[in-house]
Formats: structure tokens, C-alpha cells, sequence
């Protein structure tokens, strides 16, 4: 019996996303394996946005976390967490939504990011309507291009602006370089080290500064195995938890096991080589063409058409297409995990081939209760 096969699917309705518990701790434990020091970790929840796997991260001695919404970061102090960084720069009415997560959790450390002058005046300001000092980390765009303040010298005079504001209080640099994604690690660490040294200038900077070592937090699931190497830097894999298609395939020398799918089922055979199943892009990230959304691990020799919501329409040999049958129950490796799992209020828990119990994708949602 294959790993990903239940013993009682019938337990599941479909598509219904599935969470195998034990690659799950294992993935973990893989995680903290390659850090060496558990308290390198700062993984990031996006993917699994799951309280039940925080609290297995904490049980196995991860104490930072990552998340980039409020709604992830009232998950995590749910769960226990007690240092989490807001991984996005907030605007608008998320700014007084941390601060109402600041006194609903006092104990909690909470940080945020800041790329720009205008957004480290509105925290202050915030901050001093608030009586309070907030903890911030400097974004740094190295290459990525999606946010964060550039490495010219414009973010040497960031850092002397945002260190001069009296409400709030820098913690470090935070730089992703999620857009290196190079499958063989020798360019994949070429390309990481040339996206990581811009930012030499400003860690240079803040070491002249007196203000002691700043925490930099660096890259992602694709560069984990290369930051790995600097002993200064903090490491913030996050797909690794669940591991995907698209990574799983792509990357060399990640030892992670695929331990989330969507379990879907045959619902019609409406014309000779065409099975539909009952997965549709309400079900599965659909942000890639169609042929790249997934991967049925039991079932061989088939081409997707086409996915609408609630279908997808699959081509098929005549032999297969005979043997086929509706209701036949179909196992989908995601190619990207963390969309895939926010289409889902549960995960169905297997253990040892069973359904074992689910789990709510609590931080799903944008707005838990702030």
C-alpha cells in the first residue's frame, strides 16, 4: 500500500485537503537537522497556517516564527508562540490591528517590517499614541523586487532615519530573496551569495553604529540550505513544513517528504478518454497553467484539459478510461502548497493510513477576532 493511500477514504468527502502527521514531524525534524541549532529557525507559517503544526513546531523547541497577516500572527500567539515577526510592512487600519494584538497579548513580542520613511513615521506615530515602542526590522530588497528598500545608498539613510525616531526600536534586516529558485545548489548558492552581499553595506553600517549585532533574518524554502552556512544568519523556511510539487521536483538536496495533498474523486466519464474529478481550482491553487497545478500520484498516463471551480477534466487511455470508475478516489500533490491549503477550513489528519482526526486552517481567514 502506498504511503498516501487511507484505509478509510470513505471517512473523507472530496476534494479535501489531507495532512499526514508524521512526514509533518518529520519535515520538522528535518528543518531543525539541517539548522543545527534550533534557535536558527524563524519558519514561516504561511504555508500551513495551522495551530496544531505551531504547536508541534514549539514541542520541538522552534520559539521564533514568521506569518504575514494579522490573522497568522493571532494563530500563532493562540498556539503559544511568544516572538513573532510580521513579515509585511502594514498600512492602514493593520497598524492599530497590532497594536490590538499587542494588548490582547502583552506578553507576546511582535515586530513588523519597515522599507521606507513615510511607513516608519506612521508606526511611530502609532506608537506614540499608543505609548509604546515598537520593534521593527528593516526589509531589504536584494534582488526580489516585490518590497523592501533598495541596497543603494539610499538604505544606509534609511537605517539613520528609522534609528532616530523615538517610538520605534530596530531589531535587525530581513531580506528574501524568494525569486532565486536555481535547482542545482553550486548556482543556487552562486546566486543567493551575490543577492546577499547587497546588503554588506548596511550590515557594515550598523556594526560601526555601537547598537550591537543586528538579528537578520534571510531567505526562504528555495535558499535555506545555502544561509545555512553563515553561522550570523537566522533561517526562515516555511514550504518545507509541507513540501510541494514545485519545490519537491526543483531543488537538490532538500530532504523533505510530501505530506500534504487533496483527496478527489472520480464524478464523471461524460465522453470516451475524458474522466472528470471533482478538483477544481476552488480546491487547488490555480496560479499556474493547468498542466502544472498538480500531480495524481495514482494514476499514470493522463493530460489535464481544463479545471473550472468544482472540475477538472482529465484525458485518458482507452484502457484506462474502461477501468476507471465513478467515485474511483484520486491522490493530488499540490505544485504550490500554501494557496492550496488557504482554499481549505480543514486538514483531515492521517496517521498510519487512517483518519485520524482534522485540523482548522485557522489563519485562512484574513480577521480571526482582531
Amino acid at each position: 500500500m502506498a504511503w498516501f493511500q487511507l484505509k478509510n477514504p470513505d471517512e473523507v468527502i472530496s476534494p479535501s485537503l489531507l495532512f499526514y502527521k508524521d512526514r509533518i514531524e518529520n519535515n520538522i525534524r528535518s528543518m531543525i537537522s539541517i539548522a543545527g541549532d534550533v534557535d536558527r529557525l524563524v519558519p514561516h507559517v504561511k504555508t500551513h497556517k495551522c495551530g496544531e503544526v505551531v504547536k508541534i513546531q514549539l514541542q520541538q523547541g522552534i520559539s521564533k516564527f514568521k506569518c504575514a497577516t494579522i490573522a497568522e500572527a493571532e494563530m500563532l500567539a493562540d498556539a503559544g508562540a511568544k516572538w513573532i515577526l510580521i513579515s509585511y510592512q502594514l498600512v492602514g487600519p493593520n497598524i492599530s490591528r497590532l497594536f490590538q494584538l499587542r494588548a490582547k497579548y502583552p506578553d507576546i513580542i511582535f515586530s513588523s517590517l519597515i522599507d521606507n520613511e513615510k511607513s516608519a513615521n506612521d508606526l511611530n506615530e502609532a506608537s506614540i499614541a499608543h505609548d509604546f515602542t515598537s520593534t521593527f526590522f528593516i526589509d531589504v530588497n536584494n534582488g526580489m523586487n516585490r518590497s523592501g528598500s533598495p541596497t543603494d545608498g539610499t538604505i544606509l539613510s534609511l537605517y539613520r532615519y528609522v534609528t532616530s525616531l523615538p517610538n520605534i526600536a530596530f531589531t535587525g534586516v530581513h531580506a528574501y530573496d524568494g525569486h532565486i529558485r536555481n535547482p542545482e545548489f553550486s548556482e543556487r548558492k552562486l546566486a543567493t551569495d551575490e543577492a546577499y552581499d547587497k546588503i554588506l553595506p548596511l550590515l557594515d553600517l550598523i556594526k560601526n553604529d555601537a547598537a550591537g549585532e543586528p538579528m537578520i533574518i534571510a531567505g526562504g524554502s528555495p535558499s535555506f540550505t545555502v544561509h545555512v552556512l553563515r553561522p550570523e544568519v537566522f533561517l526562515s523556511p516555511g514550504t518545507n513544513v509541507l513540501w510541494d510539487w514545485g519545490y519537491g521536483d526543483r531543488f537538490d538536496g532538500q530532504p523533505f517528504q510530501h505530506a500534504a495533498l487533496i483527496l478527489t474523486r472520480v464524478v464523471s466519464k461524460p465522453t470516451a478518454g475524458i474522466v472528470t474529478i471533482d478538483l477544481g481550482h476552488k480546491a487547488i491553487a490555480a496560479e499556474n497553467p493547468v498542466e502544472s497545478r498538480f500531480k495524481l500520484l495514482n494514476l499514470n498516463g493522463y493530460t489535464v484539459l481544463s479545471q473550472s471551480e468544482e472540475h477538472g477534466v482529465l484525458e485518458v487511455g482507452a484502457e484506462a478510461w474502461e477501468s476507471i470508475q465513478i467515485g474511483d478516489v484520486l491522490y493530488a500533490l499540490p505544485y504550490h502548497i500554501c494557496p492550496s491549503v488557504a482554499l481549505h477550513d480543514y486538514a483531515s489528519i492521517i496517521e498510519n493510513g487512517e483518519v485520524t482526526g482534522e485540523w482548522k486552517i485557522t489563519a485562512r481567514t484574513r480577521r480571526l477576532t482582531i
